[in-house]
């Protein structure tokens, strides 16, 4: 990476890092979702898969704006963050346990988009584009919503299963 001189440029490259971590994920949530037994979950799980999709079309279109080449800076904490989720999922557990470690896994993706998105949403402000605050503020708002969704799942149906997943 060149040396960084403006805000506009820590910018830039915070976009090609999410943009990553978005193409990351792409690969990844099918495979979360083919494990989780909860039909709520693996529902949560390809609605989520289907927004990220969206999510690089917006990232697409802020390169576009800002008059640059769609380009993947290697998200190194997402990559981290999926291999740790891909441990979770080698394991032997119950599958209400399972559910939950998914769960959990899925909400550090989350909270590390919800960050970063939180981040870029204030920078653009800062920088006066309003346009790109906007169009990565819908993808906040969606990252948002989906760990509160996952929240809600976990309290009140996969945590509670997992507890005693046998019915003891």
């Amino acid at each position: 990476m060149q040396k960084i001189n403006s805000l506009a440029g820590l910018f830039l490259e915070e976009v090609k890092d999410l943009y990553s971590a978005e193409k990351q994920l792409t690969k990844a949530l099918p495979k979360v979702a083919k494990k989780a037994s909860s039909p709520e979950l693996k529902s949560a799980l390809e609605e989520h898969l289907t927004q990220t999709e969206g999510h690089i079309n917006r990232l697409e279109e802020v390169f576009r704006m800002l008059g640059q080449k769609p380009k993947a800076r290697p998200c190194v904490a997402m990559k981290g963050i999926l291999e740790e989720a891909s441990e979770i999922m080698s394991e032997k557990a119950e599958p209400a346990v399972l559910d939950a470690a998914l769960i959990g896994a899925a909400q550090k993706v989350e909270h590390y988009e919800i960050a970063s998105y939180g981040t870029v949403v204030q920078w653009a402000k800062q920088m006066g584009r309003d346009d790109i605050k906007t169009l990565l503020g819908q993808t906040l708002d969606e990252e948002e919503k989906t760990d509160q969704k996952l929240s809600q799942l976990a309290k009140t149906r996969i945590n509670i299963q997992a507890v005693e997943p046998d019915g003891k």
